[in-house]
């Protein structure tokens, strides 16, 4: 036990010694080659403050956490760079632990050009001043290096980012504010608990009765299989909410002139598509990203779907529209709101296809507006529902004044909350394809092997290793694990620089 102990020690203790004497970093951290009012320059490391005095000119030491009007120069000389706001926040309390400088100037290409390459021009290794321009995420990697965060929240930090809609930042604040990392660490202490009386069996097994030895096992299982729950329900969590990081897609469905590429720009704000009362305008799919009350949606306004076209290129539009429901969260099938309202052959075998068994489907009647008789409007939907058997919702619109737009976001989210399993209310979880990988091919994996192997009264030594197995995969999501540089790499990789 005590060796076990050691070990994850050792790693997080061989991390923390590699930040030391680490180079002077710095970067951009507003995006590059944009004229801004302000942007925003980082600098971490030893070499912070040296750095402050050689542009400001100035002896004294920085005040930390105030704010200070200065201006900045060219080193070694009178030239004028800009004038700045500069933060100064001391080493261990600031985001990488070490002093960090942010420099707060304005945003034109000349004048942050002209800061960088100052900083640069201070960098001298004969006199051990490395300094150098930083990697992507190498910030956020100094802050797990000094123990500030762990590799679940530094994740969160990027997937918050990326965040493109409301429901993904509240995802990614989830992770970022501890919440995850404290179940994973919840998750690794029971395991270990239930390492040590395995080491003992393994050590003092002849001096352990058959029966107390049966009991301790049996209380492990239990623990186990427990946890095993846990953490099969989480990654089932996960994979339901990857629909939100990767967009929910719906495809418009219906035959020309329908209205689904004016339905579209409805639900867009956008004139994405094309309008004509030509019969065949969209020739091909369409894709466009939107924002449904925070839901990130790929909404696919497809060719129009009819039984025969002399247009080669309209037909291979077709073919594709097809293809597009099939691979749809949701389809939905815009019909022409008239008295000889009904689903042709063509889109009635597509809606009885296999493929769209399983497929949210609903059934919108545009152009509702041109039924002045609401009577009439009722019957006949009233008689598609009967052809339908009742299968599908059916909402009536009209894109041109914009009235049952509202109704059909609201279907829409609520279809959105079954598909992400929101629907109770609970922020869903998005983490990263690597914990989702770890969690499966080590978490699990060891969880299960451990199992079968008290089950199948195999050598106790290997039941323990299994269980290590896992403990050592949470490790890794986490950080806490020997050989952390590689996973460290992948984390990282896709990190902003200056970040």
């Amino acid at each position: 036990m005590f060796r076990l102990f050691n070990v994850f020690q050792y790693a997080r203790m061989s991390t923390i010694s590699s930040a030391i004497n680490l180079p002077t970093i710095y970067a951009l951290s507003t995006p590059p080659g944009q004229r801004s009012a302000i942007a925003l320059i980082r600098v971490t490391g030893t070499q912070s403050k040296y750095i402050y005095h050689k542009l400001t000119g100035k002896e004294k030491n920085p005040v930390p956490r105030k704010a200070m009007y200065r201006n900045l120069y060219m080193p070694g000389s009178n030239i004028l760079l800009d004038s700045t706001i500069v933060l100064y926040f001391k080493a261990p309390h600031s985001f990488t632990g070490e002093d960090i400088i942010e420099l707060h100037c304005h945003g034109g290409r000349a004048v942050t050009s002209a800061i960088l390459n100052s900083i640069q021009a201070l960098n001298d290794m004969e006199n051990g001043i490395d300094i150098r321009y930083a990697g992507p995420g190498e910030f956020s990697r100094r802050s797990f290096q000094n123990d500030k965060f762990d590799l679940t929240e530094l994740e969160s930090i990027n997937q918050l980012i990326d965040s493109e809609t409301e429901l993904q930042r509240r995802c990614a604040l989830s992770s970022f504010n501890g919440e995850n990392k404290v179940m994973f660490q919840n998750w690794r202490q029971t395991l270990i608990e239930n390492m040590a009386p395995l080491t003992a069996i393994v050590d003092f097994g002849e001096e352990i009765e058959i029966e107390g030895m049966e009991s301790i096992l049996n209380n492990i299982k239990r623990d186990v299989l427990k946890l095993k729950k846990e953490v099969q329900s989480f990654i089932e969590r996960i994979e339901k909410s990857s629909i939100l990081q990767n967009g929910i897609r719906i495809s418009l469905l219906g035959k020309p002139n329908a209205g689904k590429s004016s339905l579209i720009n409805s639900l867009t704000n956008n004139d994405v598509s094309i309008v004509s009362s030509i019969p065949g305008t969209t020739r091909d799919s369409i894709d466009a990203p939107i924002d449904i009350n925070g839901y990130k949606v790929i909404i696919t306004d497809t060719a129009g779907l009819r039984e025969q076209s002399d247009d080669i290129i309209e037909n291979l539009g077709i073919e594709r529209a097809i293809e597009k429901s099939k691979r749809s969260d949701i389809c939905l099938f815009v019909l022409e709101a008239d008295s000889s309202m009904k689903i042709d052959e063509s889109l009635n075998k597509l809606l009885l296809s296999k493929e769209l068994q399983d497929k949210k489907v609903i059934l919108v009647v545009n152009k509702e507006d041109l039924i002045i008789n609401k009577d009439e409007l009722r019957t006949m939907i009233h008689n598609l529902n009967n052809e339908m058997k009742n299968q599908y919702p059916i909402l009536p619109i009209s894109c041109l004044n914009q009235c049952g737009i509202s109704d059909l976001i609201d279907l829409l989210t609520k279809e959105f909350k079954e598909l992400s399993d929101t629907s109770d209310g609970a922020d869903p979880i998005i983490m990263s394809q690597r914990v989702k990988d770890i969690l499966i091919n080590d978490v699990i994996f060891g969880l299960n092997s451990f199992i079968d192997c008290l089950d199948s009264d195999i050598d106790i030594v290997l039941a323990t290793e299994n269980l290590n197995l896992a403990i050592e995969g949470i490790g890794k999501i986490t950080g806490q694990v020997v050989g952390i540089e590689e996973v460290l790499d992948v984390v990282f990789a896709n990190f902003c620089v200056g970040k």
